[in-house]
């Protein structure tokens, strides 16, 4: 991991993997915790090799929710801010060897202890995340995960200061952003959030309303940045531009965008303002020096599908360089 982040050092941020606060937060087997000792001193290793190579890196912090299977939370009922299933959602488990995907389970509702203790999980892997090096943190808020769970309509039923209202759904959000922001500092952390998106479940009816409220709230607690992943697949629904531009308007730090972003499309966003950085995924696995291939209008490496998720250094950080491209050629 160490030597994977540190190869794309030369990204303006580098925005960690998702990065589970809680066990109770895990939705995935083999994915990495930012709550114990070990894994604090684990990351080290990755934000030390980022900083060695001039890079920033953020950490996102991501609690699943519903989106989980007691495979993977030791044995306990996963937990939503209403007990409604994610129909049709698979998560990858690794039970005693047998590896492979399964539905997600029937969640149990969060009582207000509940919300309390992980606002309090948010908190503590900000700070774990400071002593693990990390330049700030980015609030996993998108792709139905918990704190979306909590915001869109359709998977938030509650009666309670945390349900019903667009300002209670927004609550958890909010007091997520206020107690984290009071550990570390509001200048080191990003939101993502990703308004159009049905991914996992979470669906909400006025999509528009919702997210500009989301982004009048950010701004007031002047957050470092809005990140929103944009609905990537080949029939998703187009984010509007008047919508982009709204939520210009109503925030005032850096505002970042992801979803399939070419150089063409990424330097019109930047140039139409409604954007300040775009983020890249899959190309940025499979090109390590991406910054210098778009810069220079350089052929890019295609990822492997195949290799995304699990493996050894194949299709991780054995992708080559544009100059180790040029060096083998001349050999």
């Amino acid at each position: 991991m160490a030597t994977y982040y540190s190869q794309r050092a030369s990204a303006g941020l580098i925005i960690s993997e998702g990065t589970q606060i809680s066990p109770l937060g895990k939705g995935y087997a083999w994915t990495p915790g930012i709550y114990s000792t070990e894994q604090i001193i684990g990351w080290r290793q990755v934000t030390d090799a980022v900083h060695a190579a001039d890079g920033t890196i953020f950490a996102q912090l991501w609690h699943v929710g519903r989106v989980s299977h007691p495979a993977n939370t030791g044995g306990v009922t996963p937990i939503s801010p209403s007990a409604i299933q994610a129909k049709n959602v698979k998560v990858f488990i690794d039970d005693n060897g047998q590896t492979g995907f399964v539905d997600s389970v029937m969640p149990r509702a969060m009582s207000k202890a509940d919300i309390d203790k992980v606002i309090g999980e948010y908190v503590q892997a900000a700070l774990n995340a400071m002593s693990a090096g990390f330049d700030g943190i980015e609030l996993h808020a998108a792709n139905g995960y918990l704190i979306n769970q909590f915001i869109d309509s359709q998977s938030n039923t509650r009666t309670d200061e945390y349900g019903g209202s667009l300002t209670n759904r927004l609550r958890f959000l909010s007091d997520v952003v206020a107690a984290v922001s009071d550990a570390i500092g509001s200048e080191k952390i990003g939101v993502r959030l990703a308004p159009l998106t049905t991914l996992n479940g979470t669906v909400d009816d006025n999509p528009q309303q919702t997210y500009e409220a989301i982004a009048t709230l950010l701004n007031q607690y002047q957050v470092a940045y809005i990140h929103i992943a944009e609905a990537d697949w080949d029939d998703a629904p187009l984010m509007p531009l008047d919508f982009k531009r709204s939520l210009r308007q109503r925030f005032g730090g850096m505002m970042i965008y992801a979803g399939k972003y070419d150089k063409s499309r990424a330097e019109t966003a930047i140039a139409e303002g409604w954007a300040d950085m775009i983020g890249f995924g899959r190309p940025f696995v499979a090109n390590p020096d991406l910054p210098h291939r778009l810069a220079q209008n350089l052929v890019l490496n295609t990822h492997q599908p195949d290799t995304l998720f699990g493996g050894d250094k194949k299709g991780y950080t054995d992708y080559p360089s544009a100059k180790e491209q040029f060096s083998s050629a001349c050999a």
